[in-house]
């Protein structure tokens, strides 16, 4: 074995070492997307019945509001999987990915009620 490739071998060492060591900025990131998801995932759970009850209530515009309800149905859970897995949070954005799926006949219903 040669000083180089010694080296080589101890730097190759030193780098796994490093990689399996946890990230302190991990911990922050994953905390951060759970209160985004979190946060979005109420939003989502207000705005879409407060949305059907106008729409249902109103005079006049309710095809209008009755399609923005439907979009969000959709849209809203996609973009907590969107936000779940570009924060390296797989589990939960694929149990987003579900749900977007899950709400797609429910958001069809929804489009076609008046």
């Amino acid at each position: 074995m040669t000083t180089e490739e010694g080296r080589t071998a101890h730097g190759f060492a030193e780098r796994m070492a490093y990689a399996r060591q946890k990230d302190p900025a991990d911990l922050a990131r994953h905390v951060a997307v759970k209160r985004r998801v979190t946060a979005l995932t109420i939003g989502w759970a207000i705005i879409v019945p407060i949305l059907i009850v106008y729409a249902l209530t109103a005079i006049a515009g309710s095809a209008e509001v009755l399609l923005a309800a439907a979009v969000l149905t959709v849209l809203l859970p996609f973009l907590g999987a969107v936000i779940a897995t570009h924060g390296r949070r797989f589990g939960i954005g694929g149990a987003y990915v579900v749900l977007t799926l899950l709400m797609v006949l429910p958001a069809v219903w929804v489009a076609q009620i008046r």
